[in-house]
């Protein structure tokens, strides 16, 4: 079967520019729609998937920024590019710094156009990929006990918080660590937005999705007439979140080439563009990120020991899902709140059997894969609860593949009572340590359920048919839950 097209959303107001752009990406494989303002491009965007966003800056009605910070509240991974005239560079900065991907001038140069839509599709494949904003451990204040954006209340998260409790507002260089799909970008943001550096930019580079040959002009910008197609002189990423935080997603992916630059610019916090003279002093407090062995690296000589050390003043390592099980329930009522939303289902929580196995699994894929299991469980679920046959085959099975870091079986798998005839200690150790899992899942998921409660009763200044519509459950259903929970109604309704 042929791969599904990128879908590619053009926006304008002027109607010649969208049929050349339209013609041009249309020949490179994309399939290509257009709008000609913002109000229409946010309608569409309601109602579609779309992969990438290619805007005008002003338009009349919703001009270019208001729809880009529209796009991104909808999908904070799905890349914005910005349309300018050479008066409005200026203007196109300011929406980099915002949070758009990148932008390009007019007249366009096709060779960059192309260059600019193979990269920002790229990004979004390893953003989805990877997650989440490596994904999904973001909750709103209501979802839960959630600190910094992150769900959880297991001891190594609760280490997380006092880290960047201690870190956050600091110049300090941080290397964040950690299996895909852990949260790496989360803890950057959290760092960034919990220091006062929270009102400057923000400027994330997946040094994995941009070719080796274009890495110095996207970190340090590039003059104009530099290389073909350098039309204009552009900014790079450094000089963007001079004053805010830079964080390099993938630094392992960096060149060795690039990696003795990247190191000038950290020593002495100065650098030049691709093809200028002037030197550019900047205040940039960085944040890297990888899932690779930085120290193995540095011994088949694929990454630099004196940028290791300058990078590694700080360390955080990001612990796998498999470490903190119990966060798992309330992370998968976030994750049904999520997908209740977004696919009009109205889910109640999870059967006991089914949240066990979800407690037992390995998690290979971390977070990224507990929210893909989700998803499908919600779009597949036909009761009010989710049950273990709505889950996966490999989470059913507990057939998550053995990694390096957890090699051994989860407490949970194969517990089996020990034979009278040979009584085996290993065993009946891993029987109850099952025990205590199982019964910190279901205190967990209790003080969950009890919080959502109450929290929904004081909206609602306790009226239990209200509270039970905001909850997305029956009126009965929350009744019986409060008494399972002992929880009292505060005001009866008329019948």
């Amino acid at each position: 079967m042929l791969p599904e097209k990128k879908q590619i959303l053009v926006v304008d107001d002027e109607a010649n520019l969208r049929r050349v752009l339209s013609a041009q990406l249309g020949r490179d494989g994309y399939e290509v729609h257009t709008a000609e303002d913002g109000e229409e491009a946010l309608a569409f965007l309601k109602e579609h998937h779309i992969d990438l966003v290619i805007t005008d800056l002003r338009m009349p009605k919703v001009d270019g920024m208001d729809l880009l910070r529209a796009a991104m509240r909808d999908d904070p991974t799905r890349p914005v590019v910005m349309l300018t005239a050479h008066g409005t560079v200026d203007n196109a900065v300011e929406a980099l710094k915002t949070g758009a991907f990148d932008y390009i001038t007019k007249p366009f140069d096709q060779h960059e156009v192309r260059l600019v839509v193979r990269k920002a599709l790229r990004t979004r494949d390893l953003a989805s990929a990877d997650a989440s904003r490596d994904v999904a451990v973001s909750a709103s204040p209501r979802e839960g006990s959630a600190r910094f954006g992150i769900i959880g209340e297991s001891q190594p998260i609760h280490d997380l918080y006092a880290i960047i409790e201690r870190v956050a507002d600091t110049p300090t260089t941080v290397l964040i660590t950690g299996e895909s799909g852990t949260g790496k970008e989360l803890v950057a943001r959290a760092l960034h937005e919990n220091s006062g550096r929270r009102d400057r930019p923000f400027i994330k580079v997946n040094c994995a999705a941009i070719p080796k040959d274009l890495m110095e002009s996207e970190l340090f910008g590039y003059e104009r007439g530099a290389f073909t197609g350098a039309v204009a002189s552009k900014p790079g990423r450094f000089e963007l979140a001079s004053g805010g935080t830079l964080f390099l997603d993938e630094i392992g992916e960096i060149p060795n080439e690039m990696q003795v630059k990247l190191l000038r610019v950290l020593q002495e916090s100065e650098f030049e563009r691709v093809g200028g003279i002037k030197t550019i002093r900047v205040d940039v407090r960085l944040v890297a990120a990888t899932n690779r062995d930085l120290k193995r690296e540095i011994g088949v000589g694929a990454f630099r020991e004196d940028l290791f050390y300058r990078l590694n003043v700080v360390s955080i390592g990001l612990p796998a899902l498999r470490e903190r099980r119990s966060d798992i329930p309330p992370l998968v009522s976030y994750f049904i709140a999520k997908f209740n939303a977004r696919l009009r289902k109205s889910i109640e929580g999870v059967e006991p059997d089914a949240l066990e196995r979800l407690a037992a699994y390995g998690w290979p894929g971390n977070i990224r894969e507990l929210e893909n299991v989700i998803e499908r469980a919600v779009l597949f679920a036909d009761g009010a609860r989710i049950r273990l046959e709505d889950l996966s085959e490999e989470v059913r099975s507990n057939a998550a593949p053995a990694t390096a870091a957890a090699s051994a079986p989860s407490p949970m798998e194969g517990a089996r009572a020990p034979s009278p005839s040979s009584p085996d200690p290993q065993q009946g150790e891993s029987a109850s340590i099952a025990d205590g899992l199982k019964e910190q899942v279901k205190a967990a998921m209790s003080r969950l359920e009890r919080d959502l409660i109450v929290r929904a009763l004081k909206q609602t200044q306790g009226n239990v048919t209200h509270a039970a519509r905001l909850l997305k459950i029956s009126r009965k259903g929350l009744q019986l839950k409060m008494k399972e929970l002992g929880l009292r109604e505060r005001e009866h309704e008329p019948t």
